[in-house]
């Protein structure tokens, strides 16, 4: 076999810190030679043998040749009955994921992956976990930065070397005033009210005196940015530029990391991945889901709405699979309401209920999911935020069979894809906290939203603020990350409708339901890609 081959059969292994010895490599030579895999399918075969290996409980570091058989002979056996394959079933592979319910993935330095917390995350939380939060959304962030074109040289030796780009930390610039720099790290106030950028070194303040313009998005205060400026001889940075970390694309994330089960719904592999997206394409075309936003069920005329929305399905024969409800369901708070006003929100729910429980036709198929809102009682009002109160939705629960009270944010897995569902206004809350020079000049609507959408999935994460501009609780912070990045992304948001896709990302913004003559938005699978309505 040629050495062409051979490096790729160990660099696809070694990105799974794996090793191999030289009788695993005679082994995977001899698969490749017997079922004949041409040059260009090399790495495509032998990544779908590693993931499957790094799934085995008794994989090891170094490649073991039993464990790789068996791997081989139940992958061998998997595609001898491929011929064999049922029709999709879209309920068996329709999951609804709570925050509370994620698995608690963290970014491991020394081992360079993510690792499992040893310990069940709490509510509570302590001084430490809200520091390592921070770093552990700074570690996902660099680990996609230096895996960058322009930051990770190639392999072959290229001109290409000559324009790398190389991170620093603030612990280099000392004594080197008057030196250009590229820093990576979290915009933040110091003691004294000053900007100043940290990484997991120190900080530095920040002078933006020289800078025209920032780079497209939002930078606002607890996001992390791409810096490069001149260190002065006033220990300060003087910026020259500033941009958001690049994003990384799902499939790339999923193509490295594939084998960890973020969700806990059982992981699959990006081989899987693209057949099933075919599979959904071809079978599954009709297929919709329904979201909604700020249904105000204190108003008169969202249930007639509601009812106009669901007469239209039953009409035209468009049952939706799910129908997605989000807050507020109240348009005042009434957090410290009387307890009248308690009992006004719980009846609302009631008629909702009956009014669903009217159309037989779409309760027997649909699944309706209820997201809170800020307005929502619910048992905490940091993020992530706990379901609208089990006792206050003891008739929806009872009349509708499939119900799912959602945490806020939550997630929906259907078959490789990964919806995640937000419900905060979110443009309003990163406008007010901008920082250094806030936004570029003359900015419109369009690039507000666009702006908006590449900050957060730039950012990976749902609330890229300080805590104390958004609390959460810091154990479940994981809960709030974009990476790696889902198929859609559902910003409920009082801001105007919108629709962006972003690094293949689909992002979009249902509208208010009452606000704007009962607007909502549909996704179809098939298609990743919304409509509104």
């Amino acid at each position: 076999m040629s050495d062409a081959r051979q490096r790729t059969i160990i660099k696809v292994f070694r990105k799974f810190s794996n090793s191999l010895g030289p009788d695993t490599l005679d082994f995977l030579e001899q698969i490749l030679e017997a079922h004949e895999i041409e040059d260009h399918d090399v790495e495509t075969s032998i990544e779908t043998l590693a993931k499957e290996y790094n799934k085995q409980d008794d994989a090891t570091m170094k490649v073991s040749v039993e464990v790789l058989q068996r791997v081989y002979e139940f992958l061998q056996d998997q595609g001898q009955s491929e011929a064999e394959v049922e029709a999709l079933d879209p309920d068996s592979h329709l999951h609804f994921i709570n925050a509370f319910e994620m698995p608690s993935w963290h970014w491991s330095i020394e081992r360079g992956t993510f690792e499992k917390a040893a310990n069940s995350p709490t509510v509570s939380g302590s001084a430490d976990s809200r520091v390592f939060a921070v770093r552990d959304r700074l570690n996902v962030i660099k680990q996609c930065v230096l895996r960058n074109e322009h930051f990770a040289p190639s392999t072959v030796p290229s001109r290409d070397r000559d324009h790398l780009v190389t991170l620093r930390s603030t612990k280099q610039l000392l004594g080197r005033a008057g030196e250009r720099f590229l820093l990576l790290g979290m915009l933040a106030r110091s003691k004294e009210g000053k900007l100043c950028l940290e990484d997991a070194d120190g900080s530095v303040e920040l002078d933006f005196s020289q800078l025209d313009e920032p780079g497209d998005g939002l930078f606002t205060e607890g996001c992390f940015s791409l810096v490069e400026g001149e260190y002065t001889d006033e220990s300060k940075l003087e910026i020259i530029a500033i941009g958001q970390p690049p994003c990384e694309s799902r499939q790339t994330a999923r193509s490295i990391y594939g084998h960890i089960d973020f969700l806990g719904k059982a992981s699959t592999s990006l081989l899987d991945d693209q057949k099933l997206a075919v599979r959904v394409r071809e079978e599954l075309s009709d297929l919709h889901f329904f979201f909604l936003s700020d249904v105000w069920l204190d108003n008169p005329r969202t249930l007639p709405g509601i009812r106009k929305m669901l007469n239209n399905c039953v009409e035209n024969d468009f049952i939706p699979k799910v129908i997605v409800l989000c807050g507020n369901f109240t348009s005042q708070s009434i957090t410290h309401g009387n307890a009248r006003d308690i009992q006004r929100y719980q009846d609302n729910f009631d008629a909702l209920a009956d009014l669903i429980a009217s159309y037989p036709a779409i309760m027997r198929t649909t699944h309706f999911v209820f997201v809170p809102g800020p307005l929502d009682l619910t048992m905490n009002s940091t993020l992530p935020r706990r379901p609208i109160l089990s006792s206050l939705m003891s008739r929806v629960k009872s009349k509708i069979p499939k119900v799912h009270l959602a945490s806020n944010p939550c997630r929906m897995k259907f078959f490789e894809q990964e919806i995640v569902i937000y419900r905060d206004d979110c443009m309003a809350k990163m406008l007010r906290n901008v920082v250094g020079v806030g936004v570029k000049p003359d900015v419109n609507s369009d690039d507000l939203k666009r702006f908006l959408v590449q900050t957060v999935l730039d950012q990976a994460h749902l609330s890229p603020l300080t805590i104390n501009i958004q609390p959460t609780l810091s154990e479940y912070d994981h809960s709030l990350r974009l990476y790696p990045l889902p198929t859609a992304l559902v910003l409920a948001d009082r801001y105007d409708r919108y629709k962006i896709t972003y690094t293949g990302c689909h992002v979009f913004n249902p509208g208010s339901f009452l606000g704007s003559s009962f607007v909502f938005s549909t996704y179809k699978p098939a298609e990743v890609n919304s409509e509104e309505w």
